[in-house]
C-alpha cells in the first residue's frame, strides 16, 4: 500500500483553507454527535520520524471539546512492568470511554515493526503478533467501536531534509532522536517491515489511510475529511448487528449439567482433613516454582448461588504465598467500566508473570446474567463465545494457565441453602432478594450455561465442573486439578 500509493492532486491553497474551515467546523459537530450515541472513537496515527504525527493530532483536538478526548503515546519498548502481562495488555487498556475520542500517537504497529527491524521478532512471533492485532481491533468495531488508522507517508528525501532543519534550532534539535537518523538512513529497509505491516492489518472493519503528509495543511485536510466520513458512517452502522463468526478454536466434549451425578461425589470428614493438608502443602510448594517460572496463573470460577465459590476460593487462598496472588471479585460493572468494551475491566485485572489472579465471576457474565437479564442484545452475547474464547486463548499464548471451574449443585441443595442463610442471623448477609429472583429462572439459566460451556470448553483453557453438594469434596476437587495444571505448565516450560 505504501509503495504504490497514489500522489493524489491537491487543491489549491486557498481551496484548502476552505475545506479546512469546512471539516473543523464538522469535526466540532461530530463530536456532539458521538457523545449523543454513545460511539468510541479510537484513532491512531502512525508513521515516518518527522513525518506530522504529533502536529497533526495537535490540529485535530483543536477542533474538539478537551472533555471529550485523551491524547496516549505509547513507546515502542514496553517498560519492565508491562514486559509482564500480555503484548495487548498495554494497548488495550487505553481503549476510550463510550462517546469520547482517543487519540494514539502510534499503537500496537511500532512495537511489532520495531521488533522485526531489530531482530528482536521471529516470524512466528510476528505472525501471533498480527493475528492478536487483527483479533482486537475487529473485536473493538464489533462491539461498537469505530477505530481509524492514518499512516502519514515521506519520502526519504523529504524525511531527510525535515531531519535536518530540526537539528539546526536548538529548540526542535531534541525531538530528532538516533531511531529517526536511522530509519532515514535504511529508509528502504523500513519500507518493506512497514508495507507488510499494514497489508497483514489492512482489514474491512478496521483500514489503513495512507496520508501523503509532504504538504502539512493538506495531510490536516486528509485525516480530518476521512474522520468526519468515517464517524459519519459509524454513527449510520451504530444499531446494526454485526456477523456471529464461527469456532475456529480446538474443542474439548461436554456433557449437559443435568446428566452430571453429583450424590455420590462426597468425601468423609478424616478423608478431607487428611488430602486437604497433603494439597495445600504441594500448592504451596508450586506457588513457589510459577513465580521462578514467571508462569502466570489465572483462575475463574462460576457456579450457582450458595454452591460454596468462596470457601473453595478460601482454601487455596490459604496454600499461597499472600504476596503473589489476588481474588477479584467480580460485580456488576462500574460506570467507567461499563463504558468500555466488556472485557476491559478483565484486561485491566490481569496477573503479572509468576503471580496468580482469581475471579470469583468473571467475563462470562456477559452470556448468563447479561444475556438473561436483557443488559445485552442477542447478538452481542451471541458473539461473545468466540470473543472470549479469542481472549483465552491470547492468555495462553502469552504462557498463563487458564483454570475454569464450575461449581455444580442442585435445585434442592440451593433451596436448602438459601433457607439456611435466610433463617441465621450471621449468614443473612450472603442472601439477597437477587439471589432469590434469579433462583427463579433456574431452567433458564442452566439452559445458559450449557450453552456457555459446550461454546467455550477449548483445549487450552477447558471447564472443569466442581461437584458442589458435599463442598468438602469439591475444595480437594479444586485443589487437585490446580495442582495438576501447574505441574503440567512447569513441566513443559522446563521441556522448551
Amino acid at each position: 500500500m505504501l509503495k504504490e500509493a497514489c500522489k493524489v492532486e491537491h487543491p489549491g491553497d486557498e481551496e484548502i483553507k476552505i475545506l479546512l474551515a469546512q471539516e473543523r467546523e464538522k469535526l466540532a459537530a461530530n463530536q456532539m454527535k458521538i457523545k449523543e450515541a454513545n460511539l468510541p472513537v479510537m484513532v491512531m496515527f502512525e508513521g515516518w520520524g518527522a513525518s506530522g504525527k504529533g502536529s497533526i493530532i495537535g490540529k485535530v483536538i483543536q477542533n474538539i471539546d478537551p472533555r471529550f478526548f485523551d491524547v496516549a503515546t505509547m513507546d515502542a519498548e514496553p517498560s519492565e512492568e508491562e514486559k509482564r502481562k500480555p503484548f495487548l495488555w498495554r494497548y488495550f487498556k487505553e481503549i476510550p470511554k463510550a462517546g469520547k475520542f482517543k487519540l494514539m500517537d502510534t499503537c500496537w504497529m511500532e512495537e511489532v515493526t520495531d521488533g522485526i527491524l531489530e531482530g528482536n521478532l521471529d516470524e512466528e512471533t510476528y505472525r501471533k503478533r498480527i493475528n492478536s492485532i487483527n483479533t482486537a481491533e475487529r473485536s473493538l468495531t464489533d462491539n461498537g467501536y469505530l477505530v481509524m488508522k492514518f499512516f502519514l507517508h515521506i519520502s526519504k528525501k523529504e524525511q531527510k531534509k525535515r531531519l535536518e532543519k530540526l537539528e539546526e534550532n536548538e529548540s526542535t534539535a531534541w525531538r530528532v532522536n538516533p531511531d529517526d537518523k536511522w530509519e532515514n538512513k535504511h529508509y528502504d529497509k523500513c519500507l518493506d517491515v512497514y508495507e507488510k505491516y499494514i497489508e497483514d492489518t489492512n482489514r474491512p472493519s478496521a483500514p489503513w489511510y495512507i496520508i501523503d503528509a509532504k504538504d502539512r495543511k493538506f495531510a490536516e485536510l486528509s485525516v480530518l475529511q476521512l474522520l468526519n466520513l468515517g464517524i459519519d458512517t459509524a454513527l449510520k452502522n451504530n444499531s446494526l448487528a454485526v456477523p456471529i463468526l464461527q469456532n475456529s478454536f480446538p474443542m474439548r466434549k461436554t456433557i449437559k449439567l443435568g446428566d452430571i451425578s453429583l450424590d455420590d461425589k462426597k468425601i468423609s470428614d478424616e478423608e478431607y482433613k487428611v488430602k486437604l493438608k497433603v494439597l495445600q502443602t504441594r500448592l504451596r510448594e508450586l506457588h513457589n516454582e510459577i513465580y521462578n517460572a514467571k508462569i502466570p496463573v489465572i483462575i475463574a470460577y462460576e457456579g450457582w448461588d450458595a454452591a460454596g465459590k468462596g470457601g473453595n476460593i478460601k482454601r487455596i487462598t490459604q496454600a499461597l504465598d499472600p504476596r503473589g496472588y489476588i481474588v477479584h471479585p467480580i460485580a456488576s460493572p462500574e460506570p467507567a467500566e461499563k463504558a468500555r468494551h466488556y472485557l476491559w475491566r478483565f484486561w485491566n485485572r490481569l496477573p503479572k508473570t509468576g503471580h496468580i489472579a482469581i475471579f470469583d465471576r468473571t467475563w462470562y457474565g456477559r452470556v448468563m446474567v447479561e444475556r438473561l437479564e436483557g443488559f445485552c442484545s442477542e447478538n452481542d452475547w451471541q458473539r461473545a463465545y468466540n470473543e472470549m474464547n479469542e481472549f483465552e486463548k491470547e492468555l495462553t499464548d502469552w504462557g498463563a494457565v487458564v483454570i475454569k471451574f464450575w461449581v455444580q449443585i442442585d435445585n434442592k441443595t440451593q433451596l436448602e441453602r438459601f433457607t439456611d442463610r435466610q433463617n441465621t442471623p450471621e449468614k443473612q448477609w450472603k442472601i439477597t432478594d437477587e439471589d432469590w429472583r434469579n433462583r427463579e429462572k433456574w431452567d433458564l439459566y442452566e439452559q445458559a450455561i450449557n450453552e456457555m460451556i459446550a461454546k467455550t470448553n477449548t483445549t487450552f483453557a477447558p471447564w472443569y465442573v466442581l461437584e458442589s453438594v458435599d463442598k468438602k469434596y469439591a475444595r480437594i476437587k479444586a485443589l487437585e486439578i490446580v495442582i495438576e495444571e501447574l505441574e503440567k505448565a512447569l513441566k513443559e516450560k522446563k521441556s522448551k
